[in-house]
């Protein structure tokens, strides 16, 4: 068992791990909402692996996994969107994930719907799931896979995040979707950010 411990180590003491979070606020008021973007790619990535949520723990609904011989958790928080980086962190500070391998998947209203764009780190941009995240990690420097829902052309910006997509919209963002698998795929396989960034955005 110590022996299997150590081999898993890598520097600083933490775990050879990754963590996908997918962020968005819980209940079926929100479901399907576009500030539910990172719910929705998470199902969507769970649905294509055929996998679960099975564990209620650390503020949030999670699994872990063997995918591809790598050790991974698949993490929704259910703290609501603002105060997503206590679920984020205390799932981290258990299982001694290192920052920088955590992905988290959000909206991201500066760009257009369905665009993908991967960042390795940075600030918040003014998403408040981001800033949580941010604040309890202690650092900027996680991945985040962003996907555009732009800003509202004849609407409030509370009343378009919280509204679901129109038929169009979600073709745009099922694409978004199935892209997405492939990029959760690479980044679990270890590709690192400027790989993903190259690929991708």
């Amino acid at each position: 068992m110590f022996v299997l411990l150590y081999e898993g180590l890598c520097n600083e003491g933490y775990i050879l791990m990754k963590i996908i979070a997918g962020l968005g606020n819980p209940g079926q008021k929100y479901d399907k909402t576009k500030h539910n973007t990172g719910f929705m790619t998470m199902d969507h990535y769970l649905d294509e692996k055929g996998l679960s949520l099975d564990k209620d723990k650390f503020e949030g609904l999670w699994t872990k996994q063997k995918i591809n011989g790598e050790d991974v958790i698949l993490l929704e928080p259910q703290t609501y969107m603002n105060e997503s980086g206590r679920s984020v962190s205390q799932v981290a500070n258990f299982f001694k994930v290192d920052p920088e391998d955590i992905l988290i998947i959000q909206d991201d209203m500066d760009m257009p719907i369905g665009k993908i764009r991967i960042r390795a780190n940075g600030k918040s941009g003014g998403h408040n799931g981001i800033k949580s995240i941010i604040r309890d990690l202690g650092t900027e420097k996680f991945n985040r896979l962003k996907i555009g829902i732009r800003h509202p052309k004849n609407a409030t910006v509370v009343s378009w995040v919280l509204t679901p997509f129109n038929d169009e919209q979600q073709k745009l963002m099922d694409d978004a979707f199935d892209t997405s698998v492939k990029i959760i795929d690479d980044f679990i396989a270890g590709r690192d950010s400027q790989y993903l960034m190259n690929k991708y955005n």
